[in-house]
């Protein structure tokens, strides 16, 4: 079902947010991206970016000088909407993140965000899987992903955050802590540089000024007002996130791939 006809009830969070006029939905927040997107080192590269959703990282990222954009979306309506965002500047294809069907080796970066979070252990390995395929040796794969804290945050204090938030976006949300994601990609040959973290600030008042502006925040409070059921559903995400606030926070991650095998002596 397309996402333009399901009921706000329905809506899984991210989209809903975005059916408001939210449209930084990562989160770290823009502050964060930026700082990823700098740590990659965007310029001149041939970049793939995974599940860009609207297109406002797309866009930042033709703007740091890439030499090539190519955006992979499952959704049909975000297809549309970030090619429109990068008409004349990049590309769209409509496929599944862990299996695009690209080239191996067809790019120097590979971005996503707030994306692995969303999925299962297994498709979260398929994933990586993929990038890391479509990695060109000593290119990087650039991370914006929700995390658990600490590292030694019991099983059974992570299963209940996982639960909690799945009830308020509706999405089988499944986080890790940042020493978690770091694993995910050293097992699939992916050598970590740098991490960086944030608070999980999303739908905080500051935050959603910081992230869209003065008017963009007063637009997206004007449909909060204007959508009771929408409005019920952002409050419960928002007690959710305060609730757990002591447990969330945003990462960044950039790590490489090696020139040869790690075990190549």
């Amino acid at each position: 079902m397309s996402t333009r006809t399901r009921t706000d009830e329905a809506l899984q969070g991210h989209w809903l947010l975005a059916r408001l006029g939210k449209r930084v939905l990562r989160p770290g927040g823009v502050h964060l991206t930026r700082r990823m997107l700098a740590l990659a080192q965007i310029d001149g590269k041939d970049v793939i970016e995974l599940a860009p959703g609207l297109g406002r990282t797309a866009a930042e990222i033709i703007d740091c000088g890439s030499r090539s954009y190519l955006g992979v979306e499952q959704d049909r309506d975000a297809a549309r909407a970030v090619g429109a965002v990068v008409a004349g500047r990049g590309e769209v294809v409509t496929a599944d993140a862990s299996h695009t069907g690209l080239p191996e080796a067809s790019a120097d970066i590979v971005i996503g965000e707030a994306m692995l979070t969303m999925q299962s252990d297994h498709a979260k390995r398929a994933i990586i899987a993929e990038a890391a395929r479509l990695l060109r040796p000593g290119g990087c794969y650039a991370l914006h992903e929700l995390a658990l804290s600490p590292d030694e945050l019991a099983d059974e204090t992570k299963s209940a955050i996982r639960q909690a938030m799945a009830r308020a976006i509706k999405v089988n949300a499944r986080p890790l802590t940042v020493a978690e994601w770091s694993a995910a990609l050293s097992e699939h040959g992916l050598v970590v540089e740098h991490v960086q973290t944030a608070p999980m600030a999303l739908l905080q008042p500051r935050r959603i000024v910081a992230d869209e502006g003065v008017a963009g925040a007063l637009r997206f409070a004007r449909n909060l007002l204007l959508h009771r059921t929408a409005r019920r559903r952002v409050l419960q995400m928002r007690q959710t996130f305060h609730t757990h606030r002591d447990r969330l926070c945003a990462v960044a991650i950039v790590a490489r791939k090696p020139d040869r095998p790690v075990n190549t002596p």
